[in-house]
């Protein structure tokens, strides 16, 4: 896991509300791009990075990219976070979360 790029990643406003967005449902760009105010190119930079970090991934449903979010490494990155308060997260089945102790 890339941790020091996903913490620059989330420390941006912007691409933790993309996040929030994908969080809700996968997205196209021209969708995400209807809750900022920013330009196409800068929505890019940011899907880019969060892509690179592996906490974005796309996939392509005709000539659309749609993109999703990567809850897997989100839960894997929370429990790093959560291992020090004796703490863990599992994803189980459909998506549902279930915080543990350790």
């Amino acid at each position: 896991m890339k941790t020091d790029g996903i913490f620059k990643a989330l420390s941006d406003k912007n691409r933790r509300k993309i996040l929030g967005l994908l969080a809700k449902k996968n997205l196209k760009v021209g969708e995400l791009l209807q809750h900022f105010d920013f330009s196409q190119p800068t929505l890019s930079s940011h899907l880019s990075i969060l892509k690179r970090t592996g906490l974005v991934g796309v996939v392509r449903q005709g000539r659309y990219r749609v993109y999703l979010l990567n809850r897997k490494l989100i839960a894997d990155f929370a429990n790093e976070l959560l291992r020090f308060s004796g703490t863990s997260v599992e994803k189980k089945l459909w998506g549902d979360i279930e915080i543990r102790q350790s």
